[in-house]
Parts: C-alpha cells; sequence; structure tokens
C-alpha cells in the first residue's frame, strides 16, 4: 500500500506533503483482509518453503547487525532495518525481473492472471482453484472467467481428452452394424 503524508512544517505548504523534511505518514503500513478468506491456510511448494526459510535466517542475521535500529512490525519482507519496504520497491523489483527474464512488461497484478492459468492447466478441481485464490462461493465462477485464460495447450489437452474418449486405438473399435 502507497504511503500517504501530510505536511509536519508549516514552511513548505507550495510543495507536496511527500517533500516536506517533516512529513507525517497518514496511512496505516497495513489493514486487515478484505475477507474472512484471505485469513486461511494455504499449501506451500517445498522449494518456495525452503526458499523463505532461507530468507528467514539472512533476514535473522540483518535483525543482529541492525541491533536496536532494527523496528520489528511482523513483516516478512523488510528493509535492513525491519521496516516495511515501500509499494513502489516491488513495482521496479517486478519490471526488472521481467526484462532479466526476456518477458513482455506487464503490472505485478498479471502474476494472479497467471497463477489462475496454470492452475487451469494443471487441472486443478475449481473448488481448490476458489481457495487458492481466496474467491468466495458467490463470486468464483465469474472471477475464473476472468483470471483463468484459456491457452492453446488447455485447448489441445481437452481436444485430446476428448479425442481418447471417443477414439480408442484402432485394434479396440467395436465393430460396425
Amino acid at each position: 500500500m502507497r504511503r500517504r503524508y501530510q505536511h509536519g512544517c508549516g514552511e513548505c505548504r507550495g510543495r507536496k506533503p511527500g517533500y516536506c523534511p517533516q512529513k507525517v505518514n497518514i496511512r496505516r503500513e497495513t489493514k486487515d483482509t478484505k475477507s474472512r478468506a484471505g485469513r486461511r491456510p494455504i499449501g506451500v511448494p517445498d522449494e518456495l518453503m525452503k526458499l523463505l526459510l532461507r530468507h528467514r535466517d539472512e533476514q535473522e542475521r540483518e535483525r543482529r547487525l541492525a541491533r536496536d535500529l532494527w523496528v520489528e512490525k511482523g513483516d516478512v519482507f523488510t528493509s535492513p532495518t525491519g521496516e516495511p519496504l515501500n509499494p513502489n520497491t516491488d513495482h521496479h523489483k517486478w519490471k526488472e525481473l521481467l526484462e532479466a527474464a526476456g518477458l513482455r512488461a506487464g503490472r505485478l497484478h498479471d502474476a494472479r492472471h497467471t497463477a489462475g492459468t496454470i492452475l487451469l492447466i494443471l487441472g486443478v478441481p475449481d473448488t481448490v482453484v476458489d481457495a487458492i485464490m481466496s474467491w468466495e462461493a458467490g463470486q468464483s465462477a465469474r472471477m475464473r472467467r476472468r483470471y483463468q485464460h484459456l491457452t492453446d495447450r488447455v485447448l489441445k489437452d481437452t481436444a485430446a481428452k476428448v479425442g481418447g474418449l471417443l477414439w480408442t486405438s484402432p485394434d479396440r473399435h467395436p465393430p460396425l452394424g
């Protein structure tokens, strides 16, 4: 969430509050989740869990180095002193990752569409997709239509499955007539 500031002094009124040397953050750093679905256990792939545990160890080293400067707010990803990261940082890091991977430019939110489409490609049942993506019952079908994009692979896999059901190997065809 982007920070929002107000002036903390009376001298620089002509400038935007973000430029005030004594600016005051007036937006909370965190908010509650939008719905109960946002507070749920999730499955995490083993490789991702290993990365998260390694990150936790690295953050513990940063905490020891920072000593009294460390600010504990319970965040997973922080600055070297424990402060929350600026959301703008995520935006720029995302753009760098896309460029390094040779992918087209896209919004960080587009990764959510990619996740929904990957679940479709994997053939994950709708109820599991809804839980992973945190979609509630009344909105789930609409959200799947919005986030899950039919790819050539999905269409070809579906055609192959239908073909497998309708046409078996030549030696197993029932006699005609």
